[in-house]
């Protein structure tokens, strides 16, 4: 795995911790759930929801970030395993946000154009 795709893989865990806080922290605040353009009379409903997603979130990022450890530390192969799941799972949901709401264009594209990165050129390698 080279250093770009390392840098792709830790930029993508980065900005889903970033969506963990806002989804299982910040959203019962103006600042969480207005980013999600859900009305705050909707909160209470889908509150459950987020909090859930922000976690799947946070355990996406962990899994790209220990795959970029162990690709330095341990097993190599192991590394690039997680690192293409926790990956390729986020550019997988950056592709369902876009397919089910295309007024999503640039959340999907934020979401998913690190970890596109970090796939391509492990599949290039």
């Amino acid at each position: 795995m080279n250093a770009i795709a390392q840098a792709a893989a830790v930029l993508a865990a980065l900005i889903h911790v970033y969506i963990f806080i806002l989804e299982a922290i910040l959203f019962p605040r103006p600042q969480g759930y207005r980013t999600f353009g859900v009305p705050e009379s909707d909160v209470p409903a889908v509150r459950s929801w987020a909090f859930n997603q922000g976690f799947y979130n946070l355990f996406l990022a962990v899994s790209a970030i220990v795959g970029v450890l162990l690709a330095h530390t341990g097993p190599t192969q192991a590394g690039t395993a997680l690192v293409a799941a926790g990956c390729g799972s986020m550019l997988a949901a950056a592709v369902v946000l876009l397919a089910t709401n295309r007024r999503m264009l640039r959340a999907a594209a934020v979401q998913g154009l690190a970890p596109l990165v970090a796939i391509v050129l492990l599949i290039v390698a």
